[in-house]
């Protein structure tokens, strides 16, 4: 049997480093997407891909996927070794999701092998599987953002996800809400990154306060440490920021969105210390353009993409992205 999983890529509109806190993220599936045709059989995952001009090769009794070459196998590998199927499989991997550019390019991979190979079940497990495989195959201690916004995506929706409770809830964007998307040119790999030390230092500072879902800004402002002080403070804040997006967006208010997002990223930029020059001069260029509501990088940080919120005819140099529907399955 030979089946046919696509998963689109993601943006998120505000909320990073957020969701491994518990907190609050407000992403959307993108019209960018990776496809996985896969014919079922025999003892392996084997897939060319249009993106690597080397070949994955997964046995599906791998035990060690963060081992496996080339390095795009490896998330092919951390969903084999989550899901453990019967089966493996032969094809091919086609995408126009960029990779490097912070729109979970490897989430979107995980999502549409994992179909592709036969998962069953609600896009919450999806998701959490593939969370799973991703901090198998690449040891960044990622929470579930990426990969939830690509299993339940929906059409026209931005989604509020609570990632203490994992409540998705669609929030709709307007037509004249346009998302553009900027690469800013400044390739990241997050295994390389400073990701991991930001985690860490989140849950020194909810050490010290309680869980940064629940704190207080005063509570933050009581940590004697300047560097967990600034962690947790653009936690608390970020929150409280996503919450007041999503209710703009929802009212067509997007002028409050754009504030929103400007203040993010000027978070990022001093509390969390995950943006770059060259990330900072692209906002600042950006917000600067007639039409244009709010900028900010997306993702993770250390580069990648600035997402944009303009008006349609705004002259933004990048692609115009509209939110997706989620990953889905077909047998053909």
């Amino acid at each position: 049997m030979q089946m046919r999983a696509t998963a689109p890529g993601r943006v998120n509109l505000i909320g990073d480093h957020t969701d491994y806190t518990g907190g609050l993220v407000l992403p959307m599936a993108i019209d960018l997407r990776t496809t996985v045709t896969l014919e079922l059989g025999g003892h392996e995952v084997r897939l060319t891909s249009s993106i690597d001009h080397e070949t994955a090769v997964v046995p599906i009794d791998v035990t060690d996927p963060g081992a496996v070459t080339p390095a795009w196998a490896r998330y092919i590998a951390g969903v084999v070794a989550v899901l453990a199927p019967d089966e493996g499989g032969a094809g091919h991997v086609a995408s126009d999701v960029p990779a490097g550019a912070g729109l979970a390019s490897s989430a979107a991979l995980e999502v549409a092998v994992a179909l592709a190979l036969g998962f069953e079940g609600p896009p919450l497990a999806l998701a959490r599987a593939c969370r799973d495989a991703e901090r198998r195959a690449s040891g960044v201690p990622c929470g579930i953002m990426d990969q939830l916004a690509i299993a339940a995506g929906v059409e026209g929706h931005a989604l509020l996800i609570d990632c203490s409770t994992e409540d998705v809830t669609p929030v709709a964007v307007p037509a004249h809400a346009a998302v553009f998307v900027v690469d800013s040119g400044q390739r990241r790999v997050l295994t390389a990154s400073a990701y991991a030390a930001r985690r860490a230092e989140c849950e020194a500072a909810a050490a010290l306060v309680g869980p940064l879902r629940a704190a207080h800004e005063r509570s933050v402002e009581t940590i004697a440490d300047p560097v967990l002080r600034r962690r947790a403070r653009h936690v608390v804040t970020e929150n409280r920021r996503v919450a007041a997006a999503a209710a703009a967006l929802a009212t067509d208010d997007l002028a409050a969105l754009g504030a929103a997002m400007v203040e993010s990223h000027a978070s990022l930029r001093d509390d969390f210390e995950v943006s770059t020059d060259v990330l900072d001069t692209l906002v600042d260029d950006l917000v600067r353009i007639s039409g244009v509501y709010g900028a900010r990088l997306t993702g993770a940080g250390f580069g990648g993409s600035v997402v944009v919120v303009a008006e349609p005819d705004a002259p933004v140099p990048g692609r115009r992205v509209h939110a997706a529907a989620g990953a889905t399955v077909t047998a053909v």
